[in-house]
């Protein structure tokens, strides 16, 4: 029998996981009364670095 991989675990099961996106935030979470620093900005923000660390990783994986 098999294990199956996660969806955060490479193909080849070296250590080197793919990156997991961020959730993101409901309706709810915010309390739309304009807030300097709002859910969906710390949501945006969390989303670009995951971007980030996926093209690296991505990079790493075709470099193997």
């Amino acid at each position: 029998m098999s294990k199956a991989k996660t969806s955060n675990e490479d193909s080849a099961g070296n250590g080197d996981p793919r990156p997991v996106p961020p959730q993101a935030p409901g309706n709810d979470d915010c309390c739309h009364g304009g807030c300097a620093v709002c859910v969906f900005d710390l949501y945006s923000e969390e989303l670009e670095r995951y971007e980030a660390a996926l093209k690296a990783w991505e990079a790493r994986q075709a470099a193997r």
